[in-house]
């Protein structure tokens, strides 16, 4: 019976499991990384240590004294290579971990990744990186003019980045587990909800401006509805019930950069509604419907088609294209009129609707459902910034009440005497 041969160097030594040499005479040894669950390797030009190294090349530990530290850090409870695992590279193993991210979530792990490639702390060793050393850089970062924003979402990348090396052993400590507000002054800007008064002039500027009256009952129905921006954009013939005055909301429509135009699922699964029209609402899509002007040929994107609201070239409105309506709309009003209207954005909308109904006296709950909200959790902070005088106003709501109650039990109690 045939003996299965070893495999052997260029030298005739045999090489063990997970050794190999390759053609260009360097040694391999491959291995699962733990932190990625990937294949992973280890090099060498020296078997062992008496090995000479070819000339001109760097001299290393042999590959089977960095197995050797390998297994013995494996049964000390230590990953390989874990410590001296720069920052960038951590984030990047962190990252392949990531399945099913959407574009939108990419972009900001690709801008997080290019900044850390430009930021000498990228190069750091992960087990340099002191709780110290992670709030200095952080305070550093907004020193330097980097915004609260953006603070957040590189923090937002690397605090789960080091929470895994933590958990792999690479680390003791994650140095990024700490709250940014106790380093850190959130200078973003608000998003307000804007006064009855504010909408109502901004959107009788709009509507009587030749530039922008194009845009009035798209702001009008962002305003009335609280619709995301991207579901706006999203909006097709066929989501429009004129007959039942609903608006059902299954998608989004999104753009990258490398992507382009494309849709995507609602941001959460709460998301996925269906909402009624108010009758302010329903003559607005009337409108709409009315004065839509049909492309030679429909924009078809991943299936859909016959979009609501197309630019010039009758091609898809996108949320970056309202979005730069709302600015110069904005701006246009502020350079005519002495009595300046503050920043108004599509979310700016979405957060004044929420507002509004909150104030008007709706359920959370219903208020959650309308608003496409994941967690009441979200919805309830609505109610928590509302004022003294939107108490007040419930409170006297709510005597009126009683007092109509009493009058009609008396009513009542009269009759039968």
């Amino acid at each position: 019976m045939a003996v299965s041969e070893k495999r052997k160097d260029n030298r005739g030594r045999i090489l063990r499991d997970g050794e190999q040499q390759r053609a260009d005479g360097r040694y391999m040894y491959t291995y699962k990384d733990p932190l990625t669950r990937k294949v992973s390797y280890i090099y060498s030009w020296k078997l062992e240590p008496h090995d000479r190294v070819p000339s001109g090349k760097k001299t290393d530990l042999s590959l089977r004294e960095k197995i050797r530290k390998l297994k013995e850090n494996e049964r000390n409870g230590i990953l390989y290579r874990g410590g001296d695992l720069s920052v960038l590279e951590l984030v990047e193993k962190y990252l392949n971990t990531k399945n099913g991210v959407r574009p939108t979530t990419q972009n900001g792990y690709r801008t997080v990744v290019n900044f850390l490639k430009k930021d000498p702390f990228g190069e750091k060793r992960i087990d340099t990186v002191r709780v110290l050393d992670a709030k200095e850089w952080i305070v550093g970062l907004q020193k330097k003019g980097k915004g609260y924003s953006s603070i957040h979402s590189i923090r937002g990348v690397l605090r789960p980045a080091f929470a895994l090396a933590a958990e792999s052993d690479f680390i003791r400590k994650n140095p990024f587990d700490f709250e940014l507000k106790e380093v850190l002054i959130n200078d973003s800007s608000k998003r307000d909800a804007v006064e009855p008064s504010v909408e109502k002039r901004f959107l009788d500027f709009v509507k009587n401006d030749e530039t922008y009256r194009e845009c009035y009952d798209g702001m009008f129905i962002l305003f009335k509805t609280g619709l995301r921006v991207s579901e706006l954009s999203g909006l097709t013939l066929r989501d429009i019930d004129m007959k039942e005055r609903t608006i059902n909301i299954n998608h989004q429509l999104q753009t990258t950069g490398h992507k382009g135009k494309y849709i995507e699922e609602t941001k959460t699964n709460a998301g996925t509604r269906i909402l009624p029209m108010t009758e302010e609402v329903y003559e607005a899509f009337q409108r709409v419907l009315e004065n839509r002007k049909s492309p030679k040929v429909e924009q078809i994107i991943d299936g859909y088609s016959g979009f609501l609201f197309l630019d010039r070239r009758g091609k898809a409105m996108v949320s970056y294209q309202w979005e730069k309506r709302f600015q110069r709309a904005v701006e246009k009003h502020n350079k005519e009129n002495k009595r300046k209207l503050p920043k108004i954005t599509p979310h700016i909308c979405r957060h004044t609707y929420c507002t509004n109904m909150a104030k008007s006296g709706i359920s959370p709950k219903t208020l959650q459902y309308l608003m496409g909200h994941s967690s009441i959790e979200v919805t309830m902070n609505v109610y928590t910034h509302l004022g003294l005088a939107d108490a007040k106003r419930e409170v006297d709501r709510l005597e009126a009440m009683k007092e109509i109650n009493e009058k009609e039990q008396a009513g009542k109690w009269f009759r039968m005497a």
